[in-house]
C-alpha cells in the first residue's frame, strides 16, 4: 500500500503502472495482481484512504454536538493545518483525482450528505447570515488547502520549506481570526 500511494501521488492514475508498484515495493507482479486483482482496486483503496485522512479529520468536527461554531472553526484550522504539515502531498493528490473523476470521488465521501446535514451548517443557519454558509465552509477549507497546494513555488517565495512550515503554523491562528470576523 505504502508503495503504491507513493507511485499514485508521484504519477497519477493515468501515469501508474502496477509493475511499477510491484518494483517501488520489492514484489512481484503476479503477488501484487493476486492480492490486488487490478491497478484500480488498488487506487480505490489508496485513494479510499487518502480521502478518509483529509476528510475523517475535518468531518466529525462538523458534527460535534459539543462545541460551539466558534470552537469548530478553531478546531478545523488547526487540525487540518496539522494535518497538511504532516502529509503534504495529500492536498494535490486528492484535488488532481476529483478532477479526474468527480462522480466516483463523490460517491467514496458522500459530502453532499455529511456537510449538509452537519452540526456546522446549522449553526451556521442559525446565525442567519447575509451570505450562504456555503461561503463560510469554502473560505475556511480554501484559505487552509491552497497554500498546500501552491507550496513548491510559495516555499520558493517565503524561502524555504521551514519557513513556509512556520508560517502555516501562524496561520493556525489567523485563519480562525478571518472566519469569525465573516460572522459578524
Amino acid at each position: 500500500m505504502e508503495a503504491a500511494r507513493k507511485v499514485f501521488t508521484e504519477k497519477g492514475y493515468a501515469a501508474a503502472r502496477t509493475r511499477d508498484i510491484a518494483e517501488e515495493s520489492g514484489i512481484n507482479l503476479a503477488l501484487l495482481n493476486y492480492y490486488f486483482r487490478s491497478k484500480e482496486k488498488l487506487f480505490e483503496l489508496v485513494m479510499l484512504e487518502r480521502i478518509n485522512k483529509l476528510f475523517g479529520t475535518i468531518i466529525p468536527m462538523l458534527h460535534d454536538e459539543t462545541t460551539d461554531l466558534e470552537e469548530k472553526i478553531d478546531k478545523i484550522a488547526n487540525s487540518y493545518i496539522d494535518l497538511l504539515l504532516e502529509h503534504p502531498d495529500l492536498p494535490i493528490f486528492v484535488l488532481s483525482e476529483i478532477r479526474r473523476r468527480p462522480e466516483k470521488f463523490a460517491a467514496l465521501v458522500n459530502a453532499k450528505e455529511r456537510v449538509t446535514k452537519s452540526v456546522f451548517m446549522r449553526q451556521l443557519l442559525e446565525r442567519k447570515l447575509s451570505i450562504s454558509p456555503f461561503h463560510i465552509l469554502i473560505n475556511l477549507l480554501g484559505i487552509t488547502v491552497f497554500p498546500f497546494v501552491g507550496k513548491p513555488v510559495l516555499s520558493k517565495i517565503i524561502g524555504n520549506e521551514n519557513d513556509f512550515d512556520n508560517l502555516m503554523k501562524q496561520r493556525k491562528e489567523l485563519i480562525p481570526m478571518w472566519i469569525k470576523m465573516m460572522l459578524h
